[in-house]
């Protein structure tokens, strides 16, 4: 049985690495203004995620570590004056 699951392995890993080396060099300028543009860009759209995330997760865990407030107990009124 592993003979047959190595026999097929190898060879379905090796096809597949044979395209990684195709794209051999292709950016090693380091981009251009608009590749850092873009990167920025998603950083700051992440960013501004991020803080209305934080203030809900300040407010969740105030809440569970805050006294609960009283206990309104049901009290039972008499129709008569």
């Amino acid at each position: 049985m592993k003979t047959k699951i190595t026999n097929f392995l190898i060879p379905l890993l090796g096809g597949s690495a044979t395209s990684a080396f195709a794209a051999d060099g292709a950016m090693q300028d380091g981009g251009g203004p608009l590749v850092w543009f873009f990167i920025g860009f998603g950083a700051l759209v992440i960013m501004m995620q991020v803080i209305p995330a934080c203030i809900i997760l300040y407010s969740m865990i105030k809440a569970l570590l805050s006294p609960s407030d009283a206990v309104m107990r049901a009290s039972a009124t008499t129709g008569t004056k």
